[in-house]
């Protein structure tokens, strides 16, 4: 498995995996609505608030994570987003999710990034060191249909603190339905 930073040519085969993988785990409608999350994320984000990374094997694009910029106003704290995350799904119960999660907050942690959040299954992402949160430690942007399901952790030495203020998302998450 060979783990790379996303190219423009790569936008399609990146939209098309998560729409696949969401279609199939939760429906057409969930994977048309991530499928275009991802499409945007990789082409309206700005270069310094977006980390993208996919897993292939020879010319298939097996995973990808993101991580986006996530702003706390007043609060100076750098933080990112993990959301989305897809795994084809004839590859998955083989540890590339959890591969590429490990190396992205590897990768973020030398970019003095001081909080990673995500959004999802707390057993699967517990599995890379994510931990519940509620919003009284960090709120997100829109009000959460899945509160269990908010995840956080520190990339520092220091524990997870209360990340202060409002939070602001990148435009492409502008949107309380994928909340």
């Amino acid at each position: 498995m060979k783990i790379s930073e996303p190219f423009c040519e790569d936008v399609h085969r990146i939209a098309l995996l998560f729409r696949e993988t969401f279609a199939r785990s939760e429906g057409a409608t969930e994977g048309a609505l991530i499928g275009q999350l991802a499409r945007d994320l990789l082409q309206t984000t700005n270069s310094e608030d977006i980390f993208a990374f996919m897993s292939c094997d020879e010319d298939v694009v097996t995973g990808c994570i993101m991580f986006t910029r996530l702003v706390f106003t007043p609060d100076d704290q750098t933080v990112f987003l993990l959301s989305p995350v897809a795994v084809r799904t004839d590859c998955q119960r083989r540890g590339i999710g959890q591969h590429l999660i490990s190396h992205g907050l590897t990768h973020l942690r030398l970019q003095s990034v001081d909080f990673v959040l995500t959004y999802g299954d707390p057993s699967y992402y517990s599995k890379t060191g994510f931990q519940r949160i509620d919003e009284r430690v960090a709120q997100a942007p829109f009000p959460l249909t899945y509160p269990h399901g908010w995840l956080g952790q520190s990339l520092t030495d220091q524990p997870l603190t209360t990340l202060h203020g409002t939070s602001r998302c990148v435009p492409a998450f502008n949107n309380e339905v994928l909340w």
